[in-house]
């Protein structure tokens, strides 16, 4: 069984985003029960971490900015590592996550 990291991206300047608080608890809810899912399949590889989404960038100079995303508008949304046989089946996991119906996508890269 290898491992992959899966990292969620969404560009904030296209992808809605939940205003209400219903819309939030609903959204928190389908990430909730995916993750619950892969762990009860024994597909997580390290428990889910939160972090804060808001963030800062550090550049050359020592030049911090505001949010992973102030010029561009994408960020990354969050990370798991999942276990997998291959990149077919990381693949499958990845393809039931919750971002890809909030316009954004998942980007797989498998740990050596």
């Amino acid at each position: 069984m290898n491992e992959f990291v899966l990292v969620f991206h969404k560009d904030h300047r296209v992808s809605e985003v939940p205003t209400s608080e219903e819309e939030i608890q609903m959204n928190l809810k389908v990430w909730h029960d995916w993750f619950r899912s892969l762990a009860a399949q024994d597909k997580l590889a390290i428990p889910i971490q939160f972090w804060d989404p808001l963030g800062k960038v550090l550049k050359p100079d020592n030049v911090v900015t505001e949010g992973p995303y102030s010029e561009i508008g994408k960020s990354i949304d969050g990370l798991i590592v999942v276990k997998a046989v291959d990149y077919i089946e990381a693949k499958e996991i990845a393809n039931e996550c919750p971002v890809l119906e909030l316009g954004g996508t998942v980007e797989i890269r498998m740990v050596n």
